[in-house]
């Protein structure tokens, strides 16, 4: 996963609001530590700032369940942000109407089913229904990956207008990840047109080796993507014989999602 990083870890003593500016600087510098955090101390000689202004802060967050405490008095962020930021279509959670879908996915191809949305030019995850296999691929919730280097992300961008597509491509500069990586316009957009074409997308060990999913995009009432599910697991078992029957699958998932949306 991607750690968002400060601008500065030294909180800026001109801003409007240095209370809320130091209270960014420690979510954000807690957030590069994962589930290990860091004690206020460390907190605190990581941004110059006096140790009672940490915990007073810290504190806070802790009551408000945004950081949780282990024994070792060891400071880390909770998933409370996360939820916080889930989208929505209209009044309803985009996670809450996919949840079941997923479920039958998982349940459908015995593989891993992720839903995911577009975020500034990257494919975030936001909702996982494991694999009950022994051997399975999995994803932290926050997880950033490049839109054109994985299934959903690729899903959605077949999906997107013209004119966002080629936003896309001004802002973003492909590059290689595996040797299978689509890192050319000319052939990303081939790809593209071949998942418009079939309605499901590939990722055959792209972003990663080893790893191949299948995945169809989430369409609100104006055809627009909203967001993907896909099916992830070890190239050993997702196999490219197995690929037509679960891209239908992910179509009909995608498309049951859409139906509560829509609702």
């Amino acid at each position: 996963m991607e750690n968002p990083k400060p601008t500065s870890l030294l909180p800026d003593e001109s801003a409007a609001s240095p209370g809320t500016d130091r209270t960014l600087a420690i979510i954000e510098v807690l957030s590069g530590h994962g589930h290990s955090g860091m004690t206020i101390a460390e907190i605190g000689r990581c941004l110059d700032l006096p140790q009672n202004s940490v915990f007073r802060i810290v504190d806070t967050l802790h009551e408000r369940g945004y950081v949780e405490r282990d024994s070792a008095r060891r400071y880390a962020l909770t998933g409370k942000l996360l939820d916080l930021a889930k989208p929505k279509v209209g009044d309803k959670s985009l996670a809450a109407c996919a949840f079941d879908a997923l479920c039958e996915l998982r349940d459908g191809t015995a593989e891993t089913v992720q839903l995911a949305v577009r975020s500034q030019h990257r494919c975030v995850l936001i909702e996982q229904v494991a694999s009950r296999q022994p051997v399975k691929v999995l994803g932290e919730l926050g997880l950033r990956i490049p839109l054109y280097s994985c299934a959903p992300g690729k899903a959605m961008l077949a999906a997107l207008p013209n004119i966002e597509l080629d936003d896309f491509f001004k802002n973003v500069t492909l590059k290689k990840f595996t040797a299978t990586t689509l890192a050319t316009r000319k052939a990303l957009l081939a790809d593209l047109a071949a998942i418009r074409h079939r309605g499901w997308s590939l990722d055959i060990a792209e972003g990663m080796e080893g790893i191949h999913c299948v995945g169809a995009a989430v369409l609100d009432g104006n055809d627009f993507p909203v967001a993907a599910v896909t099916v992830i697991g070890p190239s050993f078992r997702l196999k490219e014989s197995h690929f037509a029957e679960i891209g239908q699958k992910c179509v009909a998932a995608a498309q049951t999602i859409r139906e509560r949306l829509l609702a």
